[in-house]
């Protein structure tokens, strides 16, 4: 799953894009449109395509799909070429929107919540992202080699295992607003408990997601710099040190800074905040002031930004109508239009044409995600669990993917021309595919995943926990 400042880049983008509809061709056409197109066409423009996402977000709810799944389809439909926005640009953005995401993510993360299964849901969330990109990479690897070619033709020994396994670690994060908004038709049916659960593990397992991919990046890409010298035997053994070291060095200065800044944070609002409506700069400034901290001392901002989030949503305030509810009261608004943006974009950013060779790939990968590498990683962490076999069923399958994994895909396009062992000339191929598996699964997870959970909450005649004056 913004600020003001990405999403007005972002709501500029889409502004951008009016006058290429207006003029009904792309390219230079698009061109001549900008300047023709007054700005008022493109507010008009706007204030439509944002409507629109509410209408289908309506209707995709009432058929029993994510709201998110309905606003990337839209995109998807429309779908403007005549967005001039660069790989690096369109990173640049989401790193904007992922700090963000992560950062309510942490104010999300209650502790008192999960008391009684704080530490399944720690194994879940971490243990269960560590095992199931394993799995999932593993088996895109073996997918694209001879041996699995004749059930996703196309891509056979065209995927090193570095790419299959960072196409897994975008997958790793699950979206608890997605899956929570699929659980409403059967709220009645879904024990408190494993809600809380399930956003739990959403909250922990995005850090979790995004330092599997850095650990993977550290490792595969430091060797892609050694010499031919070393790029065999101890040389080798150096370089993957020498990004495990790093990986650990950007996790421990983040935790620090992040713990740092959620104190910072307590300090601010006891002492500067007036009135809870400017809770929503405090929040915003320390976040971003904490991501960049973070990155200029050499530490992972969005572990920053998540360790700060969590702190600031268990401390007590001086002034009692400022909690952690109050924070994530000011903050929902632009988390919602953060999500609405980044999925808008990236249906219009993505052409149909693209995704036509990765689509076999796309396909197999999302049924080793949802039938295999999901349902391995809760059935190895079910021997610590609290919940019962019918509840671990329901968890393995509201494994919902969403904005980290689509905004992921943009980093992996990057990536991929610096990972050691990739021909030059399959580069861009590479990447296209990588992209374009990512988003090809992150639409099959929404839209058979969230179709069927109601009905499997059903089938499975959970029962929610009785009233708390009845239990005592």
């Amino acid at each position: 799953m913004l600020a003001a400042l990405p999403l007005l880049r972002g709501i500029a983008v889409l502004a951008e894009a009016a006058p290429g509809l207006a003029a009904g061709d792309g390219g230079s056409t698009a061109s001549v449109g900008l300047e023709a197109v007054p700005v008022q066409g493109r507010l008009l423009f706007l204030g439509v395509l944002f409507l629109g996402t509410l209408a289908v977000s309506r209707f995709s709810i009432r058929i029993g799909i994510p709201s998110i799944l309905g606003v990337l389809l839209l995109g998807l439909f429309i779908n403007i070429n005549s967005l001039h926005l660069s790989h690096h640009q369109a990173e640049d953005l989401h790193v904007f929107g992922l700090a963000l995401l992560l950062f309510y993510a942490g104010l999300k993360t209650e502790l008192a919540a999960i008391r009684g299964f704080l530490e399944y849901g720690l194994l879940l969330a971490i243990g269960g992202v560590i095992a199931s990109s394993t799995v999932l990479g593993l088996m895109i690897w073996w997918l694209a080699s001879d041996s699995g070619a004749q059930l996703a033709p196309g891509l056979a020994n065209s995927m090193p295992l570095a790419a299959a396994l960072l196409i897994a670690a975008c997958l790793g994060s699950t979206d608890a607003g997605a899956t929570l908004s699929v659980l409403t038709q059967v709220r009645h049916r879904i024990p408190q408990r494993l809600r809380h659960l399930l956003e739990f593990e959403s909250a922990v397992n995005d850090p979790a997601a995004l330092l599997t991919y850095g650990l993977i990046v550290g490792v595969f890409v430091a060797g892609s710099t050694a010499s031919a010298a070393t790029a065999a035997g101890p040389g080798l053994e150096l370089t993957v040190l020498d990004g495990l070291r790093a990986f650990l060095q950007q996790i421990g200065v983040g935790m620090i800074v992040g713990v740092t800044f959620g104190y910072v944070a307590k300090f601010v609002i006891d002492w500067l905040v007036h009135e809870k409506a400017q809770l929503l700069v405090v929040a915003m400034s320390i976040a971003f002031v904490d991501y960049g901290c973070s990155h200029f001392l050499g530490g992972a901002g969005f572990v920053a930004v998540y360790v700060t989030g969590m702190f600031m949503s268990n401390m007590r305030y001086r002034r009692p109508d400022v909690n952690h509810e109050s924070i994530q009261e000011v903050l929902l608004p632009f988390n919602t239009m953060t999500e609405i943006t980044i999925f808008l974009l990236f249906g219009l950013l993505v052409s149909p044409s693209d995704l036509l060779p990765s689509l076999s790939m796309g396909v197999v990968t999302a049924a080793a995600l949802m039938l295999v590498a999901r349902p391995l990683s809760v059935l190895l962490c079910q021997p610590f669990s609290p919940f019962s076999w019918r509840e671990g069923l329901l968890i393995s399958w509201c494994g919902l993917r969403g904005a980290v994994p689509l905004a992921l895909s943009y980093n992996v396009v990057l990536v991929i021309p610096r990972l050691r062992g990739v021909d030059a000339a399959s580069v861009e191929t590479l990447a296209q595919n990588a992209q374009s598996i990512v988003f090809v699964v992150v639409v099959l997870n929404l839209l058979l995943q969230g179709f069927t959970l109601p009905r499997l909450a059903s089938f499975l005649g959970l029962q929610p926990e009785p009233p708390a004056e009845l239990q005592a």
